[in-house]
């Protein structure tokens, strides 16, 4: 009789390595593993891959998701300049809905009952993986090997891969840090950051150099939109994945994408959390600017109150929900005439925008001048104050500081 099947989120290190054999020991599963690059290596995956034929899986399949990643999760990510409780670019929540997808797809082309990842139980990606398998397809069936297992530690990790002919990587027990990293940046946390008093030691920063170790004059860059859509820097045209690493690379050159910061997770608990996110950063920055002259005010100020509610819907795992959704549909009316170039200066770890054009500009020199050729009827605002505070002097009068019933 066949063995029911399950497919597994796999990166091809310690923890899904161990899941895997815990799939087929402890729960008598074969298991397909699935391993995505969202652009967190270039080079790796087909070793990967060996390692978990090795182990004994049906099928391993390796998927370069960079293009799919950039055009359908982090155009999105840009339109909603999706930065969670205002603080960092989402990163971790933007590639797990995509992941899931596969997984589906997957589980789908196979057969299989369930699908499994390596989460634990006090992070917030059990429930994005979770609920975008739900949102795709209610009848799978999910386990979280890590939720389950006596394995409380890396050391007690590393023994039961020992003890089950599982390779550990050389050096498994020393790595300081747990890192999430994709095209859109990484994700830094555990060990010596966990005292939110203490400061990021050199070592948690790849990306970005020390803003003491820039270059000593400024770097000036250009980035062209699109309908929101970033399509060129300095001049060159590329694809989106292409830009963000041309501007990884930019920015952190310059020292620019370090963020320290304590942020609320979904779970209920706080936690601290350094991001390097320098070509993330710099488009948010950017799209921001451009959307400053080009979107209608009114209309930009609900879009300002609505990210944010785009940002917790994605952080929660609801990627694939009704109302990310329809932000999403808001998201992209308010891009359609956000074209035009950025100027950006990078010098010693910041970031300043400080040039903006575009074919649909509002913003319009007669209006805004000083100068005495202003087009802007000064006369008319003395109209314009009477109405807007006739609320007001109405209140003060009968329930103001200085009415009768305050002083009663």
């Amino acid at each position: 009789m066949s063995k029911e099947k399950v497919v597994l989120a796999y990166s091809g290190g310690l923890d899904t390595s161990v899941c895997v054999k815990w799939l087929q020991d402890e729960k008598n599963l074969d298991v397909v593993c699935v391993c995505g690059n969202v652009g967190q290596e270039e080079t790796g995956l087909d070793a990967k891959k060996e390692k978990a034929l090795d182990l004994g899986v049906l099928d391993c399949q390796v998927l370069d998701l960079r293009d799919e990643f950039s055009d359908e999760f982090l155009t999105k990510a840009i339109a909603a300049n999706s930065m969670y409780e205002n603080k960092y670019p989402l990163l971790s929540a933007l590639s797990r809905p995509l992941l899931a997808k596969k997984l589906v797809e997957v589980a789908h082309e196979f057969g299989a009952t369930y699908v499994a990842h390596g989460c634990t139980g006090k992070g917030n990606d059990q429930v994005r993986f979770e609920a975008a398998v739900k949102a795709l397809d209610p009848e799978l069936k999910v386990i979280a090997p890590v939720r389950e297992w006596d394995l409380k530690c890396r050391p007690d990790e590393v023994a039961y891969a020992h003890a089950h002919n599982v390779p550990v990587p050389e050096g498994a027990n020393d790595n300081p840090y747990s890192i999430d990293d994709n095209l859109w940046g990484r994700a830094i946390e555990c060990g010596h950051l966990e005292d939110p008093w203490n400061e990021p030691l050199d070592d948690a920063w790849v990306m970005t150099k020390n803003p003491e170790d820039t270059p000593d004059t400024p770097t000036y860059t250009e980035i062209e939109f699109e309908a929101g859509k970033p399509v060129a820097v300095d001049g060159k045209k590329m694809k989106l994945s292409e830009i963000v690493i041309a501007l990884n690379k930019i920015s952190g050159d310059n020292g620019f994408g370090r963020l320290d910061l304590v942020e609320d997770r979904l779970v209920g608990l706080k936690s601290r959390e350094c991001y390097e996110v320098p070509g993330a950063l710099t488009l948010i920055t950017a799209h921001k600017a451009l959307e400053d002259i080009c979107v209608e005010g009114d209309l930009l100020k609900t879009k300002i109150k609505l990210e944010q509610d785009w940002a917790t819907a994605v952080y929660n795992g609801q990627w694939y929900s009704p109302l990310k959704n329809a932000l999403d549909a808001f998201m992209a009316d308010t891009q359609k005439f956000v074209t035009g170039t950025v100027r950006l200066k990078f010098f010693k770890g910041n970031c300043h925008v400080v040039g903006r054009k575009s074919p649909f500009s509002l913003y319009d020199y007669g209006l805004a001048t000083y100068d005495r050729d202003t087009t802007f009827d000064e006369k008319a605002s003395a109209g314009f104050i009477e109405i807007d505070t006739l609320s007001l002097k109405t209140w003060a009068k009968v329930q103001g500081p200085s009415s009768a019933a305050a002083q009663a």
